[in-house]
């Protein structure tokens, strides 16, 4: 565009010289803002350090032409740098955020005397958050370089230009150092010195970068805290009881072998199915919080091995009765051997001894009977409760009163038909699926990690509604569910470290689940995909007895 401001030629011409001067120049700066912001909306998008580092250092070279750039990060405990990303172009080096191992120490802060280690520039940079310009290293005093001539000598390269900037966050604190290394003029394709222009862009850049390290740093610090947060807490479920030790790790790893394979599988019901990374996640971790609220479950009911345990096994208690019994049984005998011996009734003395013998017997068989009940494999059929009936009705002299042999919490649990758990026991245990519902709903878990309550929680419901806690059906539960509650009863079925029975043979797990299957309580289509797979052998070659694997 002309603009005609006067009647002198020279003029004109100078002014509208100077208007588009102007108008590039407003063009080329609104043009360098948009990009600048682009960028840093890309950068605040990013939260992966290992593609938003090399994101970082890629724009900061592209922006100031330069062929060589380093950043470093403070460590965390702030007394190094560390190479975090490298790259040089014209020797396509790339090191560092997964591109390749950086095997130089990190730079020291501090002397081993405590002082600033200010001689070497990028530390200077951090220390003071000083910005470094250098037109060539190799004339300079200020600093040393012997690692970067170390470095030029062992590859061929001469760095010279060098502009070192701080990575100041939104707190103000410096987390590390864009440094980057000669400037190449584009027309000559020479090493030149880095300009104010250059200073000002990196600087921007370099602060943008700080923020979105920092919330990417603070994203990943979380991550972990949750990642160990949740093992510790798995870990701590395991560890509660001895006979359980393991199982929320074998569950979650069923689960993961279940869902990975069908990611991998092309055909059948599954075929369209697939779950992201971030989807794993979310099943892995609803995995290992399944059993969350067996933290509140009491210990002498989770370890439950016999009827009679509590802090310990009360059929001790009643052996010591029996051995009351029979003292008492030889005092009457030899009271009425010398009642008898007087009366010289040799017949009454050899019956008086016979019986006491048949009482005796009579006490052992009991207390063998006892011990057998008490262990809970058996199934306690109609005679076998009517003779506990009657043992109860026994009794015996302590502290001088009439006490039962039995008292009526010892005959409630020998009772017990099948198994060690009363019913209050049994629902005791079966209360942890609505516990670990209601803490999990209380964890404020981020959006990745929703659906954890949901899946987890339903781990012990079953598709035709008769499960617990909420007695969902199969139109309310999700394929998640499913594998987590086929994950957690395969795992149950096979485990040798029960304290009520030993572990299941492949063959016999597998006609129960069948059964299950057939009574509508596990998913056909996931049992009939987790034999296809082979993912049960898979399991139990790496994680059961040799002689629990009787079919391949």
């Amino acid at each position: 565009m002309d603009f005609h401001l006067s009647d002198n030629a020279e003029i004109d011409t100078l002014l509208n010289h100077i208007l588009n001067d102007v108008s590039n120049f407003v063009h080329k700066q609104d043009k360098q803002i948009h990009e600048l912001n682009l960028i840093g909306r890309a950068l605040s998008a990013e939260n992966n350090l290992n593609k938003l580092l090399p994101m970082i250092l890629s724009h900061a070279k592209e922006y100031t032409n330069s062929d060589g750039g380093t950043i470093y990060l403070m460590s965390k405990d702030e007394k190094s740098l560390e190479f975090s990303v490298v790259e040089t172009t014209s020797l396509e080096i790339y090191m560092g955020a997964g591109m390749g191992e950086i095997v130089w120490p990190a730079l020291p802060l501090y002397k081993e005397d405590g002082s600033k280690n200010l001689e070497m520039v990028a530390v200077k940079c951090a220390l003071e958050g000083e910005i470094v310009k250098i037109d060539d290293v190799y004339k300079t005093e200020k600093f040393n370089f012997e690692g970067t001539k170390k470095f030029d000598k062992g590859t061929g390269y001469h760095s010279q230009s060098m502009l070192v900037i701080p990575m100041k966050n939104n707190e103000n604190e410096i987390i590390g150092v864009t440094q980057l290394i000669n400037k190449i003029d584009k027309e000559s394709d020479a090493v030149i010195s880095f300009s104010q222009k250059d200073v000002e862009i990196l600087s921007s850049l370099s602060s943008q970068a700080a923020v979105a390290i920092t919330n990417a740093q603070l994203i990943r610090d979380l991550r972990l805290l949750l990642e160990s947060f949740i093992n510790s807490i798995a870990t701590a479920i395991d560890a509660k009881s001895p006979y359980t030790g393991g199982h929320v790790r074998k569950v979650a790893e069923i689960t993961m072998l279940i869902v990975n394979s069908i990611n991998h599988t092309f055909k059948g019901k599954y075929k369209d199915v697939f779950y992201s990374d971030d989807q794993l996640n979310e099943l892995r971790i609803a995995a290992l919080m399944h059993d969350i609220g067996k933290i509140t479950t009491p210990e002498y009911v989770v370890d439950k091995s016999t009827k009679l345990e509590t802090i310990f096994d009360r059929i001790e208690l009643i052996k010591t009765r029996y051995e009351v019994l029979k003292r008492d049984s030889i005092i009457a005998l030899l009271e009425r051997k010398i009642d008898l011996q007087k009366s010289d009734d040799l017949d009454l003395l050899s019956l008086a001894e016979k019986e006491y013998k048949e009482k005796i017997a009579q006490y052992d068989d009991d207390i063998k009977f006892l011990q057998e009940s008490n262990i809970g494999s058996e199934f306690m059929s109609d005679d076998k409760i009517e003779r506990l009936n009657k043992i109860a009705q026994e009794s015996f002299i302590q502290d001088n009163r009439v006490t039962k042999l039995l008292n009526e919490n010892e005959l409630l649990n020998l009772s017990i038909r099948k198994g060690t758990l009363t019913e209050d026991e049994r629902q005791i245990i079966n209360n942890h699926a609505q516990v670990s519902l209601d803490m999990l709903n209380e964890l404020p878990f981020p959006k990745k990690l929703r659906r954890i309550p949901e899946i987890a929680g339903a781990h012990h419901e079953k598709l035709n509604g008769t499960g617990y806690p909420l007695g969902l059906n199969a139109s309310q539960l999700s394929l998640e569910s499913r594998v987590l509650a086929l994950a957690d009863i395969f795992e149950a079925l096979t485990a040798s470290d029960r304290p009520y029975k030993e572990g299941k043979t492949l063959s016999d797990a597998m006609r129960i689940i069948d059964s299950m299957v057939k009574d509508g309580e596990l998913d056909p289509n996931l049992v009939e995909f987790f034999y296809s797979q082979g993912l049960y052998l898979k399991y139990a070659k790496k994680e059961l007895k040799k002689e629990q694997i009787d079919i391949k």
